[in-house]
């Protein structure tokens, strides 16, 4: 048995499609693409690539089976199904054969790295395609001919994210011709359904190596096309704060948040453990909140571009920067075929990314100011409050230390809030609605909620905790709605 066979063989995903297949009566099929790739690497097996003759369907339906789990299908065009082995934790996509061989359909494929096939009956490793070499040599060759048209960019562009995404998480190289083919390929991007964009746009930027990632995305002209939203803020100049354009600072943020992750116990202290249990909770499109932070720490500036401005003076201003970029994110959000959850969480930590720098000038803050900030921010003000720290961390122009240490310091007490207030929620108050609206003989409406609203502010400061008090301070403030 070969090393890559022994490798395959202590997967425990592989070794159950394997007695699955064989319980089936399965021989004309072939592991293929990432799961072989990845065991030459080394890399953990997280779930099984198949190729078999004949009717895809049908093997699926025998693993779902065995496996008793759920079946989709992927692609009518290509009847490629999916099998999801939830009590074993992996997922298995079978494809039929593309071509009338096994060689024939790894000719078909992406990139060298991805045209190897191991027969799930027996059998040594297929590499007609040379992609054992391109792995030993850290190399990413697409495959096909000497131009677009006859590469296998040729049929599907989305295959020149794939490339960036490939390279970001295993840390190869493309060679000359591949980055050349890439280059003439991303145009070509701008006709592809958004969401197969974001499903390879997501996993490069929550890779380890996003940074390079990002950057060999732009040498190569793919997120011109992916994300212009990011590469529109070259040559943006900003004000003498800032010691970047806002491209650059935008980068030098996202590296800050990346950096924040690992070291949220140097910032937070004792409140890290719980910061870190709301960034793990799955938030929307296989992100977590985490995750989908650096989504918005790439997008936080987008409307800066649009709203540059500067006085007689000389000074450089961004008026209304975060509400334009709110707006430009749900935009993006929409090409790209989010869901509505994610467009809603970035279109709001782009909307109040501002707030806590400016309270920095209010301190020491009231507990009305902390209210008004949660009250604000919510439902992202957990998040806001962590990328705001991001944000200041990769500003270093003019007085920059003392800005940066008066920012961490407050933010780490409302983070603190912030905890709280996503756990418990506002603070309750000690008289209903429809009760206090019989006291003062008055009808539900927008009144009573403007009211009420002030009342849980007051009873957030550490007022109206009784019900006497908060039907006495309602009558007040009915008498003198100006106070």
């Amino acid at each position: 048995m070969s090393a890559l066979e022994r490798r395959l063989e202590s997967s425990e995903p592989v070794r159950r499609v394997r007695e699955a297949l064989a319980s089936a009566g399965v021989e004309d099929a072939w592991v293929v693409g990432g799961t072989v790739r990845d065991a030459l690497l080394g890399r953990p097996i997280a779930d099984v690539d198949l190729a078999v003759r004949g009717d895809a369907g049908r093997v699926a339906r025998a693993l779902a089976d065995d496996l008793r789990g759920p079946l989709f299908e992927l692609s009518d065009e290509f009847g490629s199904w999916r099998v999801i082995g939830r009590s074993q934790g992996f997922v298995c996509d079978v494809s039929p054969l593309q071509g009338a061989t096994i060689e024939e359909d790894l000719a078909r494929r992406d990139f060298g790295v991805n045209a190897m096939a191991l027969p799930v009956a027996g059998g040594g490793l297929l590499d007609p395609q040379g992609g054992l070499a391109d792995l030993e040599a850290g190399r990413l060759r697409v495959l096909g001919g000497p131009d677009l048209d006859s590469s296998a960019y040729a049929g599907d562009a989305v295959r020149a994210l794939r490339l960036a995404r490939l390279a970001t998480e295993l840390e190869l190289e493309p060679d000359a011709r591949t980055a050349e083919l890439t280059r003439v390929a991303a145009p070509r991007l701008a006709r592809s359904p958004g969401e197969r964009v974001f499903a390879e746009l997501r996993r490069l930027v929550v890779a380890d190596r996003a940074l390079y990632g990002i950057d060999l995305a732009e040498r190569l002209g793919l997120m011109d096309v992916v994300l212009p939203e990011l590469t529109r803020l070259r040559g943006v100049e900003q004000s003498h704060f800032h010691h970047l354009d806002v491209h650059d600072h935008t980068i030098e943020v996202l590296r800050r948040q990346i950096e924040l992750e690992r070291t949220l116990g140097e910032l937070f202290g004792e409140l890290a453990p719980r910061v870190e249990q709301v960034l793990a909770e799955p938030l929307a499109n296989e992100l977590t909140r985490g995750q989908a932070l650096r989504f918005a720490a790439l997008l936080h500036d987008a409307g800066k571009p649009d709203t540059r401005a500067e006085t007689p003076e000389g000074r450089v201003l961004f008026m209304g920067h975060d509400e334009v970029g709110a707006g430009i994110v749900r935009r993006t959000c929409r090409r790209l075929r989010t869901s509505d959850r994610l467009a809603r969480f970035l279109a709001g930590i782009v909307r109040h990314h501002l707030v806590l720098g400016f309270l920095v000038h209010e301190r020491p803050l009231s507990r009305r100011d902390v209210y008004r900030y949660l009250t604000r921010c919510e439902p992202v003000e957990i998040e806001v409050t962590l990328l705001t720290c991001a944000d200041r961390l990769a500003t270093r122009g003019k007085n920059a230390e003392a800005a940066i240490a008066a920012h961490l310091e407050l933010a780490r007490e409302l983070m603190a809030e912030a905890l709280e207030w996503r756990a418990s929620g506002p603070p309750e108050l000690p008289i209903r609605g429809d009760e206090l609206a019989r006291e003062l003989g008055i009808e539900p409406g927008p009144e009573l909620g403007e009211m009420l609203a002030r009342l849980r502010e007051a009873r957030f400061a550490g007022e109206a905790q009784t019900r006497e008090q908060a039907v006495a301070m309602a009558r007040s403030l009915r008498e003198n709605p100006g106070r």
